[in-house]
Parts: C-alpha cells; structure tokens; sequence
C-alpha cells in the first residue's frame, strides 16, 4: 500500500512526482530506506503494488529508445511491452487465464504523465495530475482543491493521505523531470 502523486508543471513543462516510504502487508507497516519514485534515463517512475516490481523497473528495466514516435503511442507499445518482458525475466508477472498482469505505477516524461495499471494498459489524464496507491482518492482531492507551488501541492497530497490511509507513511520524496 502506498500513495504515489504527480503533477504536470505547465509553466517549468515538467513532472513532479512524490511518493510516501511505509511498506505495508497485513498489520505490519515498516518505513522501507529503498524509494517508490526514481529515475531510469529520462524516466521519472514511482510505483505501488511491490517492492519487488520497483526493485524490476528500477535496476533491470531499460526503456527502448522512443525514435520519432508520439509519445503516448511509444508508451503504449514499446515502453509496456519492455516492461512486460523485465516483469516476466524477473518473475513478477502473474499470469491467469492467458491474461498477463504486473502492478501499478506513474511515469513522468519531460511534462506528460502517464499511470501504468496493473494490466498494462497506459493512462494519460487530460487535467494533468494522477495518483496510485491506497492513498489516491485522498491524494487527489488533496490536489483537486489546492493552489500554490505544485512541490508544495504534491507534499500537501501526501500529508492528507496519510492523515486519511493507514497504508501511507512519511517521509516523503518528491523528485521532478529533467
């Protein structure tokens, strides 16, 4: 359980993502010193779902160089289908009925940001901000309603999902798109 949170900085043309350190399984919680979001090349990702898929995207995943397509459609084809055969030479990807399935995670690209789902299906929201994890709804709201510097929105974020989500705990680590 977790709360991951971007935002897209129209004015800078970036991405600020932040995410909480708790590990959760059950009634155990631990503040892991490993982090949700990193970068890998351009990438800024922060994820949800496993320790083990983070661990995946961030150590042995290396993104296809994208060439001259859109973006959107890169990310839909050779960006998740990267992921998919790192989630499978891992062994995390699960497999039922002939339906693969990995975790849920953010990527922040120069100012385009895109959530992963656990189906490997890819999102893109037309109001520029999205969040995964336990703590989203809250996350979201949080964001829905605040103004000011979009770092201190994002750590806002964070705060009310973990007032609200017992899955979420500080510190908090917020990172933005080169």
């Amino acid at each position: 359980m977790t709360c991951i949170v971007g935002i897209v900085d129209k004015k800078k043309k970036t991405v600020i993502m932040g995410a909480d350190s708790q590990g959760t399984g059950g009634v155990h919680k631990s503040l892991r010193k490993d982090t949700k979001i990193f970068y890998n090349g351009d990438f800024l990702i922060g994820c949800t779902s496993s320790f083990r898929m983070i661990q995946l995207l961030r150590f042995s995943f290396h993104p296809p160089l994208m060439g001259k397509k859109d973006i959107y459609e890169y990310m839909c084809t050779d960006f998740v289908n990267a992921v998919r055969e790192c989630f499978k030479n891992g062994g995390f990807l699960s497999k039922e009925n002939e339906r693969e399935s990995g975790g849920t995670f953010l990527v922040g690209y120069k100012d385009r940001l895109f959530c992963i789902y656990d189906d490997l299906q890819v999102q893109e929201n037309l109001i520029g901000m999205d969040s995964c994890g336990c703590g989203f709804t809250y996350a979201l709201g949080s964001l829905s309603t605040s103004t000011g510097a979009m770092k201190d929105r994002v750590k806002k974020a964070l705060q009310v999902a973990e007032q609200w989500s017992a899955g979420v705990g500080a510190p908090f680590n917020i990172l933005e798109t080169k």
